[in-house]
């Protein structure tokens, strides 16, 4: 092996809880595990399954589905808080009041 090649971050036998991402051209499901393709049969885009790998090649490796597996609790990409931390925010806290007036300083 020289500098260039990198061997798999996977090993057949091992077991991983994975999202398939895509199908392929002959309809296995697209999954990644450390960045490493492994296509899955029997699956479809979006399913979240465990797997086992079968074979591992050089650039991608096949796996079969062993079970179900549990989806991860994803919040919005776009939240700045946690619904924990909405859930224990103080109701009701004092805010500052502020009077309306046309002013402007002068």
């Amino acid at each position: 092996m020289n500098g260039t090649e990198r061997s798999a971050p996977v090993v057949v036998g091992e077991t991983y809880e994975v999202a398939i991402d895509a199908v392929g051209g002959k309809g296995d499901g697209i999954a990644k595990v450390k960045g490493f393709v492994l296509f899955v049969a029997n699956v479809k885009k979006g399913d979240f399954v465990k797997i086992r790998v079968t074979k591992v090649l050089q650039n991608v490796g096949f796996a079969e589905v062993v079970g179900a597996a549990e989806r991860p609790i994803r919040s919005s990409k776009y939240a700045t808080v946690t619904e924990q931390e909405i859930q224990n925010m103080q109701p009701d806290a004092p805010t500052e009041h502020f009077e309306d007036t046309e002013d402007f300083g002068e």
